[in-house]
């Protein structure tokens, strides 16, 4: 049996430069997951290929078998663009997968129409990770985000989310404000770019009419697209880049998709 396949599902984008960073992003979770394999093998002393690998494939558990041969990793798109996660697992077939909503809050997207899509795909062997955020490893990429745009101490932070009409979200969005505040040592004050009260240009005017000398915007935002270019017209002295891809990133999803492998079985034998 082939190792499980990793589904990285992401909001589509019209944005030629946003669909490359996913693209890039989901690359590197390959990488990762192919070095992970590869240093497996070498310590354990086994061919990556042939008779050896297979002997090990047909005795491993999942996990054991995801850390021994390089998983293939595959995007879907639940706005906009395709393919849709449906049609990613029905194309795996018989492969299992784990499904890892790349979202940064768990809303409609995490709690409708993923699940909607696996239970279409009439796949038999799917695990669901939660969403990718919050987590305090993305407010550690948005610090760095900010200082690279050119925020220093001492100078004001919004915290720029692109909204959401579910309760559970606006939450999750707050959790993640909470998380950049410690990791900056100042409040990052929320605001929304699309859905969501109050917008980012009027927090941007707020906290500088409060007397804050220079005000930046933290985006948490996965990739490039309308909605970030949207910020560059709040009136801010900097716009961080989105979260994108970063190390602390590729670890985040690696690490769901492994933990995911036990709602896969992990422990049953694979024949």
């Amino acid at each position: 049996m082939s190792a499980p396949a990793l589904v990285l599902v992401a909001h589509g984008t019209r944005s030629a430069r946003g669909v490359e960073m996913i693209a890039d992003l989901a690359a590197a979770v390959a990488r990762e997951l192919g070095a992970a394999a590869l240093a497996h093998t070498a310590r354990r002393g086994l061919p990556g290929t042939g008779a050896g690998a297979d002997f090990g494939a047909a005795s491993a558990s999942l996990r054991e078998l995801a850390i021994s041969g390089a998983p293939q990793v595959r995007t879907a798109f639940v706005d906009v663009l395709g393919p849709s996660p449906a049609e990613v697992l029905r194309d795996l077939d018989s492969v299992p997968a784990v499904v890892v909503p790349a979202f940064l809050a768990s809303g409609y997207h995490v709690y409708q129409d993923v699940p909607r899509e696996v239970a279409a795909s009439a796949h038999d062997a799917v695990a669901v990770t939660q969403a990718m955020g919050p987590d305090p490893a993305l407010a550690e990429v948005m610090h760095l985000r900010l200082r690279a745009a050119g925020w220093r101490p001492g100078d004001a932070v919004v915290f720029a989310a692109a909204g959401s009409s579910d309760a559970r979200a606006r939450q999750d969005v707050q959790r993640a404000a909470n998380l950049l505040s410690e990791r900056v040592g100042t409040p990052a004050h929320l605001a929304y770019i699309a859905t969501g009260e109050p917008k980012v240009p009027e927090v941007v005017a707020a906290v500088r009419a409060a007397g804050a000398r220079r005000v930046f915007v933290a985006s948490y935002l996965l990739a490039h697209g309308l909605f970030h270019q949207r910020l560059h017209e709040a009136g801010a002295d900097g716009v961080a880049e989105p979260i994108g891809v970063h190390p602390s990133v590729v670890r985040l999803l690696t690490d769901r998709y492994y933990t995911a492998l036990d709602a896969l079985g992990a422990d049953a034998r694979v024949a």
